[in-house]
């Protein structure tokens, strides 16, 4: 009840006047006791709403806003063994206090990744560290990779004149069912790793009645690994938009807010420039797009928290129902989706949504978009068909890798860690996945060499969900932290954990937790306990 009154007074000022960038305003600039305290009574609320956001986003908490750099600790760079060269190189031009984290920004295809002046770059040499400090007018670096198609490019082809793209929506002005029937017959599933049917958030967001509502893109990519929204707001924005565009006129709703990570800030950049071409251009009517740009938390990547950070509250999951559809930002119906999905639309309105179904598997159509990170001799953006054998996707189109590796994690920090030997049995859609027990999410591909120990790899993960976790529910917030001290513990004192506890620990981890961080760690600790046991025993009781 306290947050939606809280959501109350923070929809009196909306978008415009935004409670949550407000916030993030003034914590950058430090404000001041009673600044805050102002800030708080043009919104009628209570200090402690403010602070309590405040204190939470890794950006602007109050220890870490005078970073003056940011080193990746994401998992690509971690065990690409980038980060001690990197902090090396640093040490002698920053101060340590300077020196902060960010969880990941999109350089897993080359590693030594760093956050600057509001720019990423790739640091794996002093004349790369010279010339990044030498910048003028802060142009940055180019962040290079390879792209490829290994099948009909619906999200890696050229959009063309973008005239006649954004003409397309012309079509189906007030033919909402006429859109919906095309998505649900090209069976287009959610890109952001759950693989919802996406016709279905548009319907049920139609039939609801409301003056206001709302286009949500989740462009908070936070798996560590995973660089393919980056790609399309960066190289495809045009695609992006007008799916979130298309989507409005379905559902009656005149705004579009896209959610980016503040770990992408030339992502930022990109889809800034595209919305402001679409207004000078009378593309798009009067709809509007709004960019709330994160202030770093990977649990923003849930819907329903990042609903909650968008409207100045802490980032919590939300209890579902109601679902977003129903109350979402500001309580209004809202169809919240990602980026590539999204991105999609275009062409299925353009092509036929049975066009679309023709490509990929029955269940699982079209094309996804593949990270590859940097063990890979060709890494990059590849848009794969659904239903390629993965074996292809890492020999034709990543050429192989550049050392041994002993598993690949696919699909993030929650993602399930596959074991080199059986990339032979699977292909790259939802059911291959799942029924071999792991996971599509965003496709996005860490490779674990053969050199790096397990169990440093599953103390990772547990101390990842730990410090991310939005500590609204007992089972995340406290059994992550729990499980990250038994493999810490066994690892540095003489101490071996008990397996039937351990165990008990990920299945509350599973079942009890609120959202898909603490109940999707435990999937990779599960695969990694399944097949790198001997490795792993003497960490346990026997």
């Amino acid at each position: 009840m306290a947050n939606k009154s809280i959501r109350s007074l923070s929809s009196r000022k909306g978008l415009e006047y935004n409670l949550f960038e407000k916030i993030a305003e003034l914590s950058k600039n430090n404000g001041s006791e009673e600044d805050f305290h102002q800030l708080s009574k043009q919104f009628f609320l209570d200090d402690s709403v403010v602070l309590g956001t405040a204190s939470f986003y890794d950006f602007i908490k109050p220890d870490e806003r005078n970073r003056k750099i940011r080193v990746c600790n994401g998992t690509a760079c971690m065990v690409a063994g980038s980060q001690d060269h990197l902090n090396d190189l640093l040490s002698p031009h920053f101060e340590k206090e300077a020196i902060g984290h960010a969880a990941c920004v999109g350089h897993c295809h080359s590693n030594g990744a760093v956050m600057y002046q509001g720019r990423t770059y790739s640091i794996k040499s002093k004349d790369d560290l010279e010339n990044m400090l030498s910048s003028k007018d802060n142009q940055g670096q180019q962040n290079t990779y390879h792209v490829e198609a290994n099948t009909t490019p619906v999200l890696t082809g050229p959009v063309g004149d973008l005239k006649a793209f954004f003409k397309l929506a012309d079509q189906f002005v007030q033919k909402s069912d006429h859109i919906i029937e095309e998505l649900k017959s090209s069976k287009l599933r959610g890109r952001g790793g759950a693989g919802f049917p996406f016709w279905f958030k548009l319907d049920a967001v139609s039939r609801e009645v409301n003056d206001q509502k709302y286009i949500v893109c989740n462009a908070d990519e936070g798996d560590p690994g995973a660089y393919s929204d980056m790609y399309l707001m960066e190289h495809q924005p045009f695609k992006v938009l007008f799916g979130m565009y298309v989507s409005g006129l379905c559902v009656g709703a005149d705004t579009g807010v896209l959610y980016i990570r503040g770990e992408y800030p030339e992502s930022i950049l990109a889809v800034e420039k595209a919305i402001s071409y679409l207004k000078n251009h009378n593309l798009i009517d009067d709809f509007k797009f709004k960019i709330i740009k994160g202030q770093g938390s990977y649990v923003c990547g849930e819907e329903t928290a990042l609903l909650n950070s968008i409207e100045g509250l802490r980032p919590e999951v939300r209890v579902r129902p109601p679902y977003p559809a129903q109350y979402g930002l500001f309580g209004k119906p809202t169809v919240l989706s990602n980026v590539e999905t999204f991105a999609n639309i275009h062409w299925i309105l353009d092509q036929g949504g049975q066009a679309f179904a023709s490509l990929g598997t029955p269940e699982s159509t079209g094309t996804k978009l593949v990270s590859l990170d940097s063990y890979f001799k060709r890494p990059g953006i590849y848009e794969i068909e659904m239903g390629t054998k993965l074996a292809v996707v890492f020999e034709a189109y990543g050429q192989g890798l550049r050392s041994k590796v002993k598993a690949f994690q696919i699909g993030g920090p929650l993602g399930g860690i596959v074991p080199s030997d059986k990339v032979n049995e699977l292909q790259l859609d939802f059911e291959s996945l799942h029924r071999a027990g792991f996971l599509l999410g965003h496709a996005s591909v860490v490779s674990i060499p053969e050199d790096f120990p397990m169990v440093q790899f599953m103390t990772h993960l547990l101390q990842f969900t730990a410090e991310e976790s939005c500590g609204k529910c007992y089972p995340c917030r406290i059994g992550s932290f729990r499980g990250y001290e038994m493999l810490e513990k066994a690892q540095n004192e003489d101490y071996k954990i008990d397996r039937q506890l351990f165990d008990d620990l990920i299945e509350t981890l599973e079942i009890g937790s609120l959202c898909a961080l603490g109940g999707g760690v435990p999937l990779p600790i599960k695969n990694a306990l399944q097949y790198f046991q001997p490795e792993l025993k003497s960490y346990f009781q026997s």
